[in-house]
């Protein structure tokens, strides 16, 4: 059994090192205290009023007095999230009335009215007509 040749091995993977000088506990605390950094400028902007709606949404109790460090994580959540409900809500309306424009038909309508101010009955039934067939 001489000409039988080992098979390659895998190397092991080398011992990921634990953490050094605590840096994973120093970076986690670092992204904990700049998580809701967006949260607190919106927070701090917001009048009263509407924090005690941000608040009601949300479905908390809490004090609008009181600044968003204050509140725990679970609350602060449910405030970034009855914010951006709010905000996606304002957006749309706020779309639905920029895109809101004159419906074709009111042009036939202002034809056909002067028609009828001109006196001339033929020419606003045909306006009406075409309103009713829905031409425009």
């Amino acid at each position: 059994m001489n000409n039988v040749t080992p098979l390659p091995s895998r190397q092991r993977a080398a011992v990921v090192q634990h953490d050094r000088a605590g840096f994973g506990e120093l970076r986690a605390e670092l992204h904990s205290r700049v998580a809701d950094q967006d949260l607190v400028a919106v927070w701090a902007e917001l009048p009263f009023p509407e924090r005690r709606l941000v608040l009601k949404s949300a479905g908390l109790e809490a004090d609008a007095t009181q600044q968003i460090s204050q509140l725990n994580k679970p609350e602060r959540d449910a405030v970034r999230a009855a914010i951006h409900r709010m905000s996606s809500y304002a957006n749309g309306l706020r779309d639905q009335l920029r895109n809101r424009t004159q419906h074709p038909s009111c042009e036939l309508a202002s034809h056909a009215r002067q028609a009828i101010v001109e006196g001339n009955t033929k020419a606003a039934l045909h306006w009406l007509s075409l309103i009713e067939k829905g031409v425009a």
